[in-house]
């Protein structure tokens, strides 16, 4: 028996699992998501921690981020990270905390990360097309072994249908909502 119910659940964890990949691309604007997630190897490597559980993030006006390490000896492991990650980032350490000013993105590089958005949009809109067919082949399958009649089979194949169109068109939303932010100067 097919469940409409998993279905959605798993619709709704890819969906969250995206708006989690799209928060690491940079925007033009600083926000604590965009380095959060960076991983720091501290006290001489032998710990490996997400930086948000080794230091505060916040904002300092639109450009600029600011890190206070809840253990200042560790500034410097946080600065070598931030150096090695893909953002191409540039922190300053003042004191216990380092700085990072957010610069304006170039054109080319605002291209960039809209081609590396629409790539994790595209990878989440294939996870969904197979969920849909895994539950459609499910419904299939159900009808074939006599399970359901065929009116439940073709309500069924509606209600998948309907999820599915609403889960794509959140997708696409989402998809513009985050093109909006990285063209935004």
């Amino acid at each position: 028996m097919p469940s409409i119910t998993d279905y959605k659940t798993k619709c709704q964890n890819v969906i969250a699992s995206l708006k989690e990949d799209l928060k690491s691309i940079r925007t033009g604007r600083a926000t604590p998501s965009l380095i959060e997630n960076i991983v720091v190897e501290a006290y001489g490597g032998s710990t490996k921690l997400r930086l948000t559980e080794l230091a505060t993030i916040t904002t300092e006006g639109p450009t600029a981020l600011v890190i206070a390490p809840f253990d200042p000896s560790i500034l410097s492991d946080i600065e070598k990270a931030i150096l090695k990650s893909p953002l191409g980032l540039s922190p300053a350490v003042q004191g216990n905390r380092i700085i990072i000013k957010i610069p304006p993105l170039s054109t080319e590089q605002r291209e960039k990360f809209i081609k590396i958005a629409s790539s994790k949009v595209e990878e989440k809109r294939n996870q969904l097309r197979g969920l849909r067919d895994e539950v459609r082949k499910s419904i299939k399958t159900s009808f074939e072994k006599k399970e359901i009649s065929e009116d439940e089979k073709y309500r069924f194949e509606k209600e998948v249908d309907t999820v599915s169109q609403q889960q794509m068109a959140e997708i696409e939303t989402i998809k513009e909502k985050k093109e909006a932010e990285i063209i935004q100067v």
